[in-house]
């Protein structure tokens, strides 16, 4: 990919990337959890005061996912906020990969977790991608939780089942990246009607499931 291409600043791709990804995450997360919200305000401060220079004390932040009961019990919330950045902008050169999805995790959590911890009483997670794909380990992780929730939902197996999330996370960031590279002609795609796929049909004319 051509870095100039994918990280510029100036051009509405890497914003259309983030929201693809946040916008399956929602979508996903409103078939398994309740109170899920796109693009929930935190609450305003009132007083409060945090130890990190770092953490937002911006009345009006807002973070991409709310939904309860995704890592606890059903009155568990989690906060959940997506970066997808470009590894092979010049920034990031004679960087591991390891450790940008590190630097993006430690900056997500110094601007947000600390707020949402003591003025929300709720839990963080962000989502770190590269646009070639790949992901922190914390999102693998949060990946994993997802799937395991939707195979019961679905009663699919769960292999299956994370080999489709998967998939749909990997062709949504090969499209963006694609927008980046070339434009966009069509509408962005919505996911709120994710689900209405046949997952079990889905992987087997696909060859996941193999």
């Amino acid at each position: 990919l051509s870095s100039s291409s994918s990280s510029s600043s100036s051009s509405i791709f890497p914003t259309m990337r983030h929201n693809e990804i946040r916008d399956i995450f929602g979508g996903l997360l409103g078939k398994v959890c309740t109170d899920v919200q796109i693009e929930p305000v935190l609450q305003p401060l009132s007083g409060e005061s945090f130890s990190g220079r770092c953490c937002t004390r911006d009345d009006e932040a807002r973070l991409d996912v709310k939904a309860n009961a995704f890592w606890g019990d059903t009155f568990q919330r989690t906060f959940f906020d997506v970066r997808v950045f470009n590894a092979n902008a010049p920034s990031y050169r004679g960087t591991t990969i390891s450790s940008c999805y590190k630097r993006h995790e430690q900056e997500k959590k110094r601007k947000y977790e600390q707020r949402i911890r003591h003025v929300e009483l709720a839990s963080f997670t962000p989502i770190i991608y590269s646009c070639t794909g790949g992901c922190s380990s914390l999102t693998n992780t949060c990946v994993k939780r997802l799937a395991s929730l939707l195979s019961v939902k679905t009663d699919n197996p769960y292999s299956m089942t994370i080999n489709w999330v998967r998939c749909r996370i990997s062709f949504a960031l090969l499209r963006s990246s694609i927008a980046c590279l070339r434009g966009s002609r069509c509408k962005p795609s919505s996911y709120g009607h994710v689900l209405d796929t046949n997952i079990r049909l889905a992987t087997a004319e696909s060859g996941l499931a193999h």
